[in-house]
């Protein structure tokens, strides 16, 4: 069986990938360069390369004769409220699925695709419907906030503090591992369905930016304090940062702040990963 993985290079495609290589599955790397592609050629992988992720055509040849497609919506976090990147990355993305017919289709989309409300999540608005609409059996996998998104604390964790943006500091959001989400992502491409199903995946219990301290502290052997920023202050934070279009990162704290970012439940699968936010946290700390 080939599985063509885009997102190959980033922390869930290369985990998906190499959950298939481990499992005895052909993967067909999807790079934007050859020299990208070079560890996964000498890991045993074809490799496609796709020079921009809107390139209809070069998609479809990258996806042609497989079983199935891993998609991944490369991130921006800068986008427009419009999101013109990701309407443009969605129509050819779903032109290339409908062109090639893969077996199937497994798409990283996010918890709380389905919030009507502005923010950046509302990318996944352009990509789920796109690609339900391909005919091509598809599967939307929903993965909660990811717990390695604390690598950016690292710094001045191991000084005493990290600013938390998750607030108030005790309220517990759905986080979920980037090991648990490859590897789920690879589980979707070897299973059979028809239609659209969605797929929500949740760590194993919910964290806040306490428990984020009280892990950092046990990695690191000494007291950890989240400090809460304001957030009359985040604007200009985010736009010193170099941001050009800092709203819709505000909205999305605000969703996960407030409860309306959150999975739908009603017509969805379930599904828990089993790695411990305390475990990713330690395992930050010990890269440094």
């Amino acid at each position: 069986m080939m599985f063509a993985i885009t997102g190959i290079t980033g922390k869930v495609g290369a985990i998906a990938a190499s959950t298939l290589l481990d499992a005895g599955r052909q993967v067909r790397a999807v790079v934007r360069s050859e020299e990208k592609g070079a560890p996964w050629r000498a890991r045993g992988c074809e490799v496609a390369v796709v020079a921009e992720a809107d390139d209809s055509a070069a998609l479809a040849r990258a996806f042609a004769g497989t079983d199935g497609v891993f998609l991944m919506n490369p991130p921006n976090y800068d986008s427009a409220p419009t999101f013109p990147d990701t309407r443009r990355r969605a129509e050819a993305s779903a032109k290339a699925i409908a062109d090639a017919k893969p077996g199937r289709v497994v798409l990283l989309s996010t918890v709380g695709a389905q919030a009507t409300e502005f923010n950046l999540l509302n990318w996944a608005r352009y990509y789920e419907p796109a690609l339900a609409a391909t005919g091509v059996p598809a599967a939307l996998l929903r993965a909660a906030w990811f717990m390695e998104n604390a690598a950016w604390d690292v710094a001045t964790a191991r000084k005493g503090r990290f600013d938390s943006y998750l607030q108030p500091l005790d309220h517990a959001i759905q986080m979920v591992s980037v090991r648990d989400i490859g590897r789920t992502a690879a589980d979707l491409l070897r299973e059979d369905w028809t239609g659209v199903r969605t797929v929500e995946l949740s760590g194993p219990r919910m964290y806040s930016a306490r428990d984020e301290a009280a892990g950092f502290a046990a990695a690191l052997g000494h007291s950890v304090e989240a400090v809460a920023v304001p957030r009359e202050n985040w604007d200009a934070i985010f736009r010193a940062q170099g941001m050009q279009n800092p709203q819709g990162r505000i909205r999305m704290l605000d969703g996960f702040n407030e409860g309306w970012i959150d999975f739908e439940r009603q017509g969805a699968e379930q599904r828990s990963g089993t790695v411990t936010f305390e475990t990713v946290l330690g395992e930050l700390i010990a890269k440094g």
